[in-house]
């Protein structure tokens, strides 16, 4: 197949489902969790979770990375927003994460902040070159998949000897949140996860490769199956992943070869070792602090660290009492399961960030699956 609507076939859907079924063996259950809000997107959009046997069950992980940014992450820029004056920018999905106090960085803006929305890194820049007499700073956060831009930026600021540019790098690693997953599937406060396999990220994996997955599949003896954001790439994988544990075998495979190898993309992963380094540890909502989990700014480049331009002390602060975002990003629960979820918790109005972004599990019900509970 070569063309995006052959990936949206609902005749082959309905033979993928019926192979699925087939080979899904009647006498157990299986729990696959989909590790990116992409996936998640993509399953309830297309109701793929409907074409499934009742024994298949997806669970939602916290792939998402507006949901796993902490509430002291944002606090800390709406702080150099409101205080120190600078012009703060960032990607619109952060624009709505709740913070202390009420505050969100649009409701920041309200108040007066200078809080703009860029569609790219390179946005920031121009922008810092366009107010030569203003600081401005870019909130950079995501996963492996962002994180080149931002260092592509960075050389750019330094190359052209920008003095009111910096950066509050956020961007976190995938691989620390998966080792996590699977080192504490019981959770206190919240109850066990049941893993049998991961679907494994797409954009992320273009920069990583499948390589660094192999490792969850030796040691913790759970299928990957690296998959598109199409349905029918998210059903093949499902396939895959049902035959893996039929045959008690735990392997990396990789459905999206289209676009992903066992390497990655050496030029990305060079350009982002020159740039960022390993921070020991870095607080993820509802992971809590992990370690080696999140990149910083090098020495190098340590004049376009916002965290060392500006007084910027860390807080930890608890999410909302009566919201579920914690337990849903470990799958534990689902966004039906909180008890807020589609009455207070709303895409207009989020308690919760897993309702923010397009990407979290939480929106991504409330648009294509809310009424399914109704009855």
């Amino acid at each position: 197949m070569k063309y995006i609507d052959e990936f949206r076939d609902g005749d082959v859907a309905l033979g993928l489902a019926e192979a699925i079924r087939r080979e899904a063996r009647p006498d157990r259950r299986y729990h696959f969790m989909e590790f990116c809000g992409g996936h998640t997107h993509a399953i309830s959009r297309y109701g793929v979770s409907d074409l499934l046997p009742d024994n298949v069950r997806m669970i939602h992980g916290p792939g998402c990375p507006v949901c796993v940014l902490p509430i002291g992450r944002v606090d800390q820029v709406i702080r150099l927003a409101l205080e120190q004056g600078v012009i703060l920018c960032t990607y619109g999905d952060c624009l709505r994460v709740p913070a202390s106090g009420g505050l969100s960085l649009l409701k920041a803006k309200a108040r007066g902040g200078d809080i703009r929305m860029v569609y790219s890194s390179a946005d920031a820049v121009a922008l810092a070159q366009k107010n030569p007499d203003k600081q401005v700073v870019f909130f950079a956060i995501g996963f492996e998949t962002t994180t080149p831009p931002t260092a592509v930026a960075i050389k750019q600021a330094a190359a052209l000897g920008l003095k009111n540019f910096s950066v509050l790098c956020c961007h976190v690693l995938t691989p620390s949140a998966i080792s996590s997953i699977l080192e504490s599937p019981e959770v206190r406060q919240w109850g066990t996860v049941p893993l049998d396999g991961f679907i494994g990220p797409a954009h992320v994996s273009t920069i990583i490769g499948s390589r660094p997955y192999e490792f969850f599949a030796e040691e913790y003896r759970k299928p990957v199956v690296i998959a598109g954001f199409e349905p029918l790439d998210v059903m093949q994988a499902i396939r895959m992943l049902i035959r893996q544990v039929n045959e008690g075998r735990a392997e990396v495979e990789n459905e999206f070869s289209r676009a992903v190898d066992r390497n990655g993309n050496l030029k990305a992963q060079q350009l982002v070792g020159e740039v960022f380094e390993m921070r020991k540890q870095f607080e993820w909502r509802g992971l809590n602090v992990l370690p080696y989990s999140a990149l910083r700014i090098r020495r190098q480049f340590a004049e376009f660290d916002a965290e060392k331009r500006f007084p910027l002390g860390y807080a930890s602060v608890p999410d909302h009492k009566a919201c579920e975002c914690g337990a849903i990003l470990r799958g534990v629960k689902r966004p039906q399961d909180c008890k807020i979820f589609g009455t207070v918790c709303t895409p207009e109005n989020p308690v919760g960030s897993c309702m923010v972004s397009s990407e979290g599990a939480c929106a991504a019900h409330y648009t294509y699956g809310r009424y399914k509970d109704v009855a």
